[in-house]
Formats: structure tokens, C-alpha cells, sequence
């Protein structure tokens, strides 16, 4: 991906290095940063977590299991930073164009960075539960160590497969502005485990369908480069329900699955890429 030197957003906040304190950071055009987020209870792979359904709010985030690779933006911190930043403006400048087209605006999330563990208006979490969205805030959290399990214990190499990563978290911030989440959140309070689950799976794909938008919409402007795309596929696969629960316990148990199978999480990744609109990403159609 081509990012050097381009636009980095400023809607960053780093909670880094102990403390409860904000400091907003990034520049537009230069300077760095980062981004992402977390989760609790079933798996959850950039998930919906049922405790926070129930509660304040919903998180959503990848559980950490997978095989060693090499691979993305990790040469030092700032660069990293830099690198966050950069996609998290890439995410705002495609979302203000979609919803400018449809006659309304968007409003930009945050991205909060941490260390170990960063307390959320949907609760505290830690660095082990990887990142997430709380639509409580609107807030996308990620400890950036996350990136080095992403390619070592998910296999999951690249920048773009980084790319992905926050693009599916800013994918719930779309579903929370348009409403979706907090029906989500009103539905999984009628439903029993299986049917909560089937739902959580549809909510999940259609955030990866429309981080596949973002990325049909970025590589319409050249910033894509070869190989990009099949980042982003192999991380929506490496982190399909399938993968994780093979990797965790050896079988694979369907009706557990909450964010949906390694060929589905790439089907609609690739969808979103290949039709490039918001009514390509409709998961929910069908019964539960």
C-alpha cells in the first residue's frame, strides 16, 4: 500500500505509557500515529462481545491464536504510527465521500492507542483481547502489538493486512452511525444463543464487506499495490471462526461461530471490493 507521505489523520488519541490521560496526535499531511481495538468472551474475532450487547454497549474484536509469518509495517513505532494514521484518514476521506453521496454526514470516529490495557465507555479491556469498536463512544482501540500476533500467530503478513484490520473496526463505526448496531443490540436481547450467534456472525461480515468498499474505493485512487488484496483476504480467512477454533481446540463447531467462517469472511471482504456499495453488504437478509 502506498502511504508515505500522504495525509494522516488527527482524530488519534495515545493512552500509551500508563495513566488514564488523552493526547491527541497526528497531523494532516505528516507526523504519525495509530490505531485499533478489543473484546471479551466467545472467540471473538473483530466481533460483537454479548457481554457489552447486554450492557453499556458492544465491542468488537479478534481473539489471538495462529501460526508464526513475517511481514507489514513494524520497522519502529513511529513508523507504525504513521501508518495507522495514515489509513484511519484514508477510512475517513472514503466514508465522508459515501455518505456525502448519499446526502449526510459522517461522523469521524477515534482511535484510541494502548498499552496492556485501556478502559472503554463498553468496560475495561486488555491487550490480550485484541482491537475493537465500542459504539459507546465511538471509539476504535488497539494495543499495536497486536499487528506483530496478527502475523506471527495468525499468519496473517502485510501492511495491507494491517489495512484490513482497521478498516473492518471503522466498518462497525459505519454500522453503529446508520443504526445498525444499536438494533443488533436491541435484537440479541430476544434471542436465544444459536440465533445471538447467527447474528452476531451477519453483523460481522457485513463490517468485512464494507472494509472491502474502502478498499475498492482506495484503490481507485492508485494506492494499492500488487499483492495488496490478497493481504486482506488471507487475514479475513486466518481469522474465519473455522481457523480460530482449529487452531484453539483441533474441531470446528459451527453453531459457535460469531463472526463467521474463513470463506466467508473473504467472500464478503472480496464483495465489498467488487461491487463497492453500501446495499452489496446486505448480510441480514433470511431468517435467523
Amino acid at each position: 500500500m502506498r502511504w508515505k507521505g500522504r495525509r494522516q489523520s488527527s482524530n488519534i488519541e495515545d493512552r500509551r505509557g500508563g495513566g488514564g490521560g488523552s493526547v491527541m496526535i497526528g497531523r494532516a499531511g505528516g507526523g504519525g500515529i495509530g490505531v485499533i481495538i478489543i473484546g471479551l468472551v466467545l472467540w471473538l474475532v473483530f466481533g460483537i462481545n454479548p457481554m457489552a450487547l447486554l450492557g453499556e454497549g458492544q465491542m468488537t474484536s479478534p481473539s489471538q491464536q495462529g501460526a508464526p509469518s513475517g511481514g507489514g509495517v513494524q520497522s519502529t513505532t513511529s513508523e507504525t504510527d504513521d501508518f495507522v494514521a495514515t489509513v484511519l484518514a484514508d477510512t475517513e476521506d472514503v466514508w465522508g465521500t459515501v455518505f456525502s453521496e448519499a446526502g449526510a454526514d459522517y461522523p469521524e470516529p477515534k482511535l484510541v492507542l494502548f498499552d496492556g490495557q485501556v478502559r472503554s465507555a463498553c468496560g475495561f479491556a486488555s491487550a490480550a483481547s485484541g482491537p475493537f469498536y465500542c459504539p459507546g463512544d465511538q471509539r476504535v482501540y488497539i494495543d499495536l502489538s497486536f499487528f506483530q500476533e496478527l502475523r506471527r500467530r495468525f499468519d496473517a503478513p502485510g501492511d495491507f493486512a494491517q489495512a484490513y484490520v482497521i478498516a473492518h473496526e471503522v466498518g462497525h463505526h459505519v454500522q453503529n452511525v446508520v443504526g445498525t448496531l444499536p438494533k443488533v443490540n436491541e435484537m440479541r436481547q430476544r434471542l436465544d444463543e444459536r440465533r445471538a450467534n447467527a447474528l452476531s456472525v451477519r453483523v460481522e461480515l457485513q463490517a468485512d464487506c464494507y472494509a472491502g468498499i474502502w478498499a475498492s474505493r482506495t484503490a481507485q485512487k492508485g494506492l494499492l499495490e500488487e499483492g495488496d488484496i490478497d493481504e486482506a483476504l488471507n487475514a479475513a480467512s486466518q481469522l474465519g471462526d473455522d481457523m480460530i477454533q482449529k487452531r484453539t481446540q483441533g474441531y470446528v463447531v459451527p453453531e459457535a461461530f460469531n463472526h463467521g467462517s474463513a470463506e466467508d469472511r473473504a467472500t464478503w471482504f472480496r464483495r465489498g471490493y467488487d461491487k463497492g456499495k453500501l446495499d452489496a453488504c446486505d448480510t441480514f437478509s433470511g431468517s435467523i
